[in-house]
């Protein structure tokens, strides 16, 4: 009877096991299924658009007749040689990583990832014309290039909107279930909500909680922090998944979950950690992780045994000295442009401040720079001489006491000429001389006020660490909209990430910024 019954047991979960497998393998074909296509798709377009940006350059310097191979002695068909060029721009794009699911909806990643593209491609057409000896000069392959670049990051603005457009309606986005505390759940949907361009789609969370005693991790019972936290971060309720240890991944594949995204109480590294993760992925879940701006995850890694004790050595690539020597160039080329090209703004800013009320052309204040270094930053003069004097007392109007960056919608203390330098941020302008003489850098944080940098916590004086910057990523992310703690996030995560294609593309999207006046006050 035992034996009957045990082998009832064990035919049943052999059974459950089946269908849980032809599950999942049907989910991963549904995903790898529109992955192809819409990859697909994006490629072709992507040749397109090569064969189109490199055709008109042909035809505008008069190139596009057959091209001459001088080392085989053979003519080969401009059509011929466009097509072969575009499948290399291809092949460079998915070099860098720009067909990757994570990238196909992002705007700025996607146009960092288009600059590398576009100097991978153009340094194997280089090659290619080598090879073959083309008779092509190098100006008309550099300008194929910039078109390429030009007419891919036109096409991929286009293409972004359909995707965004489609994942709203929860296409091309992966089921994500959110594993967390209630409030970690709730900081996780609002980021969730304004950040459509991800493709996480969240149908379910998972509330659970660190027990002291046991040193485990164990359901959350708040359920009406959760549901509050639901309804004003998400606007809705979402699926409750009770946690269990034992089969709580297998209950994620059947709610459809592709990505399992853990926002706090799991800390990486521990045994509870480990034990969830392998439990995830043994069944093919992703496991995505909301972390601090200043987590190691972007480090380059380097493991080795030493006697039986292994070494972990960790490494941010752009603090070597070549990188930080090629910033610097940068900076002084741009500042250098700036500074000359900006006279024909300058000059008559100049005046129209002296003449409004005769006070002082440029404002001098003191602030913080790198490593605690202070230094005199130079702007053309916005505000009536005794700003500094009304500050405090506007601070306490509005609330901003304890805020690092003081912002208001119409500051009193601003004069007209300065509400319209403000506006195209022409009062940022002299901060190129301090770039020159190397107190600040192109990109970068801002620079704060001694006391702002006095109340810094240790997370956030790692902005520091890096010069400051006249522009950065909370100004071309929203500016004066992005609250406190966003500000701060993209502060931090910049000391990690940046880069001098990040910083190239930085100052691009500063100058949109500045046009279209976002968040300018």
């Amino acid at each position: 009877m035992n034996t009957t019954a045990s082998a009832s047991k064990t035919e049943t979960r052999t059974e459950s096991s089946a269908r849980l497998n032809a599950l999942r393998q049907h989910q991963l074909s549904r995903v790898m299924y529109w992955r192809f296509f819409v990859n697909l798709g994006l490629m072709l377009c992507d040749a397109a658009m090569f064969i189109i940006g490199g055709a008109l350059v042909l035809d505008l310097r008069h190139e596009s007749g057959d091209l001459r191979a001088m080392r085989f002695d053979f003519d080969l068909s401009t059509n011929v040689y466009l097509v072969i060029v575009a499948v290399i721009w291809v092949f460079c794009l998915y070099k860098v990583g720009i067909y990757h699911r994570h990238v196909m909806g992002d705007g700025y990643q996607l146009n960092v990832l288009l600059v590398k593209g576009a100097l991978l491609c153009w340094i194997a057409q280089c090659a290619l014309s080598f090879f073959f000896g083309f008779d092509l000069a190098l100006t008309t392959v550099m300008l194929m290039a910039g078109a390429a670049f030009a007419f891919n990051a036109v096409e991929r603005i286009l293409a972004r909107w359909v995707i965004t457009r489609s994942r709203a309606k929860g296409a091309y986005a992966y089921g994500t279930v959110i594993v967390g505390s209630p409030r970690g759940i709730g900081r996780t949907l609002h980021f969730l909500s304004n950040k459509r361009q991800l493709n996480y789609r969240p149908v379910a969370v998972c509330p659970i909680r660190f027990n002291e005693e046991t040193g485990r991790v164990e359901a959350d019972p708040d359920t009406d922090e959760l549901l509050k936290q639901m309804v004003l971060n998400w606007g809705s309720r979402l699926t409750v998944i009770p946690y269990t240890e034992h089969d709580l991944a297998e209950r994620f594949v059947n709610m459809q979950v592709q990505t399992v995204m853990v926002c706090d109480v799991l800390r990486r590294f521990s045994d509870n950690f480990n034990v969830f993760s392998v439990r995830m992925e043994s069944l093919g879940l992703e496991l995505a992780l909301i972390t601090s701006a200043a987590d190691a995850g972007g480090h380059e890694t380097q493991i080795r045994q030493i006697q039986g004790t292994t070494v972990l050595t960790l490494r941010l690539p752009q603090y070597r000295a070549s990188t930080r020597l090629l910033k610097r160039i940068l900076d002084l080329v741009v500042s250098s442009l700036a500074i000359v090209l900006s006279l024909i703004v300058t000059v008559p800013v100049a005046i129209a401040i002296k003449l409004e009320d005769h006070g002082p052309v440029f404002y001098r204040q003191k602030r913080i720079g790198l490593r605690g270094k202070p230094f005199m930053m130079i702007k053309f003069r916005s505000m009536v001489t005794n700003a500094d004097a009304l500050k405090k007392k506007l601070a306490e109007q509005t609330g901003q006491e304890d805020r690092f960056i003081f912002k208001m919608k119409n500051d009193p203390r601003i004069t007209r000429v300065g509400r319209f330098i403000r506006r195209f941020s022409i009062d940022e302008l002299p901060q190129f001389i301090n770039v020159w003489m190397g107190d600040m850098s192109v990109v970068g944080p801002r620079p704060p006020l001694p006391e702002e940098y006095a109340r810094y916590n240790m997370l956030y004086a790692t902005r520091m660490l890096v010069k400051p910057g006249i522009t950065g990523p909370w100004q071309v992310s929203g500016r004066s909209d992005l609250d406190e703690e966003e500000s701060e996030q993209l502060d931090v995560a910049y000391v990690q990430n940046w880069s001098i294609a990040g910083d190239i593309m930085l100052m691009f999207r500063t100058v949109g910024a500045v046009l279209s006046h976002k968040g300018a006050y």
